[in-house]
């Protein structure tokens, strides 16, 4: 049976969370219909264009993203800290850049006069609107339901366009979060729709080597800050040379559908990670299939079993065996 978001979302015990959303019908999100010859394919732009814009609103950084045929991956980091900082006006302006609000957040934004009632209130709906822009399941509905409006405008239809609720893991450990992302960068390559991570379209980890060849930054990924040290400034705690590597490696033993190995000379990131080839091979080929709600090491899974309420967590077994700490 479905469980509960408030099952599957802990922030206390990580801010990292991947997220799927799957298309019901056999008409395809994107790519093309094989049995009508009719391409979706433009529709993959609407996803990453939208996705990258909620990023820019929600106080929440995008670390991975995938964009299908019929489904939808992303990776989610939830920054708490940020929403919280952000002033009354700038959380009224962000929401508003998304849906129109209420009649006294617009005479707030125009600077009209209110009455200590009307500001009691604006005070509760802004407290409203803040827990929103670090809400994973906010994101996650302005993004399908956007799509889902503007694929039945165009197919001139309607009717749910969507799998009921997407589907979300804990990610726990830094293992889990990277062998998670090079699972979602590497699913065109896995379902031999690309050939290289540079020509994987639509996913994260295109857009991240077109920011190394050109000079320009990409704010909507979070960004990769090297490894742990003082005064550490926020992102994810490796080199994206390394990460870059990794998933150049792993694709080309994947294409090659042969067990091989991944070349020694890049082994000091699945050191820090504690991972054999053999454990980081099943991870980033197998991810979804061993884990359901969380993954993460075995002592990690035990906590969120426990935060959450979970009498039980389909994918302990595996997180002994794969996941490790280091």
């Amino acid at each position: 049976m479905p469980q509960p978001r408030s099952s599957q979302i802990c922030l206390s015990d990580t801010p990292y969370y991947h997220c799927v959303s799957r298309c019901v019908r056999r008409s395809f999100l994107c790519g093309v219909d094989s049995y009508s010859g009719q391409s979706y394919e433009h529709r993959r732009e609407w996803v990453e264009q939208r996705l990258l814009f909620l990023s820019s609103v929600f106080s929440i950084d995008i670390c991975a993203y995938a964009v299908m045929s019929n489904h939808v991956h992303v990776v989610l980091h939830v920054d708490v800290q940020q929403v919280m900082a952000w002033t009354d006006s700038e959380v009224v302006e962000r929401w508003h850049r998304l849906h129109k609000g209420t009649l006294l957040t617009q005479m707030f934004v125009r600077g009209d006069t209110l009455s200590q009632g009307e500001k009691l209130t604006l005070d509760d709906t802004i407290i409203e609107y803040r827990k929103r822009l670090h809400d994973i399941s906010w994101l996650m509905r302005n993004l399908n339901e956007y799509i889902a409006r503007e694929a039945n405008k165009e197919d001139e239809c309607t009717g749910r366009f969507w799998e009921g609720r997407f589907k979300s893991q804990a990610l726990l450990d830094e293992a889990a979060l990277l062998s998670c992302m090079a699972y979602v960068d590497l699913n065109p390559i896995r379902t031999k729709i690309a050939d290289t991570p540079e020509t994987s379209e639509h996913t994260s980890i295109k857009k991240r080597l077109e920011s190394i060849k050109a000079p320009i930054t990409t704010p909507s990924l979070m960004s990769f800050v090297g490894n742990p040290r003082q005064d550490m400034p926020k992102g994810i705690a490796f080199s994206l040379k390394d990460y870059c590597e990794l998933v150049d490696i792993t694709g080309r033993i994947i294409r090659d559908d042969k067990a091989g190995h991944i070349d020694h000379q890049q082994q000091p990131i699945l050191q820090r990670l504690g991972l054999s080839d053999e454990q980081w091979l099943t991870l980033t080929t197998e991810f979804e299939k061993h884990f359901c709600y969380a993954a993460g090491a075995e002592q990690m899974m035990n906590q969120f079993k426990a935060h959450t309420g979970h009498q039980r967590i389909r994918g302990m077994g595996k997180a002994k065996k794969l996941l490790r700490c280091a």
